[in-house]
């Protein structure tokens, strides 16, 4: 992406509606080393998101895709999967989810202007207006943040909502790429930025999906079992229904039933499970605890939550790994999540993996495993 400055920037919204105005300009796009990329979409009742506009900025002019009226969306698809020009974001995770429903595709590479702001030390999960405001002193508005997008046609102002919202990512992005650079930290940038982009492209799998259920750690054996398969289920359901997994069944429903492992139809009712949703599901949920009930591979025990030894070591490795951010200047919840220091705390033989592996490793990984090893041996 060539130079742009702030007089350069036509922050006018463009609409493209049609295939060859799409196709004319993603070939333009491809020849430039970075585009700013945005979604505007829905989910209030449906499990995946639904695509309502995508954003194109070029440094010079922002463009708004209505993918509801264009019939070949292959061009943008090819420029997303073009390695060769950088996806300019921020906070993507949901755009990628959004890229990937719309197109089959998680574009990449790509650079978080969130991510790149907090690892050059102006705060963790910065929004994308106040990043602008820091780097450009430009206020941005927040009229259309709830608005219906998937509307025709769209408001003036939703339209010139959603072209801000690339119209400065090119700006902000050389910004953040000289700062980076200078600190020797854009290989950081990319590394997380490439996790976010595998992470897009191979969810987690049904499988595990109890692992996030609360109180789970009380159960054992052929409960866990229930629990795993009840969660597997309403995952896969969700999904192929396209509704929220609450809307079909609450987290709170798997566990008591996981808890209980009732064995007739008669002890399935609970609050959460009656009426239609019990009709519906009743013999399903019965049939996946009674096949639970006779499984040998049985998933392993969930860790306890922390006694008070390591209650007391958690707080000393918490604030430990705050005095490596402050010396690297940088927030500490980009350096190590507490659910890792946990990890670490909980472990009989504590190791690094995941995120505290790669560029973390020698710069927070390393420093407190070693300084674990002494609160052990002290």
């Amino acid at each position: 992406m060539q130079h742009v400055s702030k007089q350069l920037v036509d922050t006018r919204p463009i609409w493209i509606d049609s295939s060859a105005q799409l196709a004319e300009l993603c070939a333009r796009w491809r020849e430039q080393s970075a585009v700013a990329l945005d979604t505007e979409f829905m989910r209030s009742r449906t499990f995946f998101p639904l695509p309502a506009l995508v954003q194109i900025g070029d440094g010079k002019h922002s463009y708004l895709i209505d993918n509801l009226a264009i019939e070949d969306l292959e061009p943008l698809r090819e420029l997303l999967l073009d390695t060769r020009v950088v996806k300019v974001m921020h906070s993507c995770s949901e755009d990628l989810e959004t890229l990937e429903r719309l197109l089959g595709a998680v574009p990449e590479p790509i650079f978080d202007t969130q991510i790149a702001a907090a690892m050059t030390n102006m705060g963790a999960g910065l929004g994308y207006a106040a990043t602008v405001h820091n780097l450009l002193q430009i206020e941005l508005p927040k009229s259309e943040t709830r608005s219906d997008w998937l509307q025709r046609p769209l408001s003036e102002s939703q339209k010139n909502y959603a072209a801000l919202d690339v119209a400065w990512l090119p700006l902000v992005y050389g910004m953040l790429l000289k700062r980076l650079r200078e600190l020797g930290r854009l290989e950081w940038l990319q590394e997380d930025c490439a996790a976010l982009v595998q992470s897009a492209r191979n969810p987690e799998p049904p499988e595990l999906y109890y692992l996030r259920v609360k109180g789970a750690w009380r159960l054992r054996g052929k409960q866990l079992a229930a629990l795993q398969d009840l969660c597997a289920w309403r995952e896969r359901e969700a999904r192929q229904l396209d509704v929220p997994r609450n809307h079909l069944l609450k987290e709170n429903i798997c566990l008591s039933l996981a808890q209980d492992m009732p064995k007739y139809a008669a002890t399935l009712p609970r609050p959460g499970l009656e009426g239609k949703t019990l009709r519906l599901y009743g013999d399903t949920l019965l049939q996946i605890i009674t096949r639970a009930a006779e499984r040998e591979d049985l998933p392993p025990l969930l860790p306890q939550p922390l006694n008070r030894q390591q209650g007391d070591a958690l707080k000393l490795l918490k604030k430990k790994a705050g005095q490596l951010a402050e010396s690297a200047e940088l927030p500490p919840e980009i350096l190590v999540r507490k659910k890792e220091l946990e990890a670490l705390v909980q472990a009989g033989k504590p190791q690094l993996d995941g995120r505290l592996l790669g560029w973390r490793q020698a710069v927070a990984g390393e420093p407190l495993l070693k300084y674990l090893t002494q609160l052990r041996n002290s």
